[in-house]
């Protein structure tokens, strides 16, 4: 039995410029750190005698004999890739559910990935297995989505990513003082509006529309460099908040379906109470909502928003690990 644990990744400017549509034009380049929350992924190689040559648990249990009849389309197509061909049980469970703006569906393909190939007793890069699981959501299954969640939770940490036109990705570290992280992480706080929703629905239309919001899309890109300076100089740190209310700005206008009049709401409440700024994650329309608030205003802001989930969390710096291994 094989377990592989993958956190979950906040985006913090530069998103919409790891779509296809953009980076296929010029590099698109994101900063991004993954989160101490985390999916698990379980597998275990099955006896020949079982019933059923494949078991997958998830918001169902499916029993197959065929690879060509599991229902889930991650598990099917990692199967296909991998070569499994022995009888299998795939489990899974995660800290947060899916449909929230954590990049859930790129977190549990990269597990499901290394777990896979752990089980086979083959070892892994990183780059690999963000690669692979890239190539099952964009290019086999034709998800509308970009590839900045694949490496975010495949490498950990805070990472700047850069998107090019020949399909590879450069991983730069963000190298910070851990005092810095220890302010910053003191800083950011997470609010769950409750509203699931399909973000692939999102980026659709925002895909469809890169062409004639590509100004746009480079403005977000530009804030990802001064971002980046602020975390390694550790100086004027509220300067974070600013970048991400811009970042937020910019991203509101890609498409009327980021935000909403009760999101509006919600953030103008935040910075009401002293949020300096902040921004939905993931695609937008719903899921949690990311707040820099300097310590003093920090019982204000969730006052403000008693209504939503307050989420506490960290950084992971770990990304997709194996934390259990006996084949």
């Amino acid at each position: 039995m094989i377990i592989s644990r993958t956190p979950f990744r906040i985006s913090f400017v530069g998103g919409g410029t790891d779509l296809r549509s953009f980076y296929s034009e010029e590099p698109g380049q994101v900063l991004s750190t993954s989160i101490d929350k985390y999916i698990y992924v379980v597998v275990k190689r099955q006896i020949g005698i079982v019933e059923y040559k494949y078991r997958i648990n998830w918001s169902t249990v499916e029993f197959k004999n065929r690879i060509e009849d599991i229902e889930h389309p991650i598990v099917r197509e990692a199967l296909i890739l991998i070569g499994i061909d022995f009888p299998i049980e795939v489990t899974t469970f995660a800290d947060i559910p899916a449909g929230t703006g954590l990049g859930s569906s790129s977190s549990f393909t990269v597990g499901l990935i290394q777990a896979l190939y752990a089980l086979k007793g083959e070892m892994i890069t990183k780059h690999k297995l963000a690669e692979c699981a890239a190539r099952i959501e964009m290019d086999v299954l034709r998800r509308s989505m970009g590839k900045q969640d694949h490496y975010a939770a495949a490498y950990g940490d805070l990472n700047v990513l850069t998107f090019q036109a020949n399909e590879k990705v450069l991983v730069d570290p963000v190298f910070y003082d851990p005092e810095v992280r220890q302010r910053l992480e003191a800083r950011l706080l997470l609010f769950y509006t409750a509203v699931k929703r399909d973000a692939s629905d999102i980026l659709q239309v925002q895909d469809a529309e890169t062409a004639k919001k590509r100004g746009v899309l480079q403005q977000m890109k530009a804030l990802v460099n001064p971002l980046r300076d602020i975390i390694v100089s550790g100086e004027n740190l509220s300067r974070f908040g600013e970048l991400l209310h811009e970042n937020w700005r910019l991203k509101k206008s890609l498409t009327d379906l980021i935000s909403s009049n009760e999101i509006d709401e919600y953030y103008a409440k935040a910075r009401k109470a002293g949020a300096i700024g902040g921004k939905l994650l993931g695609a937008g329309g719903g899921g949690f909502f990311l707040f820099y608030v300097e310590p003093d205003k920090q019982q204000s802001v969730k006052e403000a928003l008693k209504d939503l989930y307050h989420l506490k969390t960290g950084f992971d710096n770990s990304g997709a690990r194996i934390t259990y291994y006996d084949r």
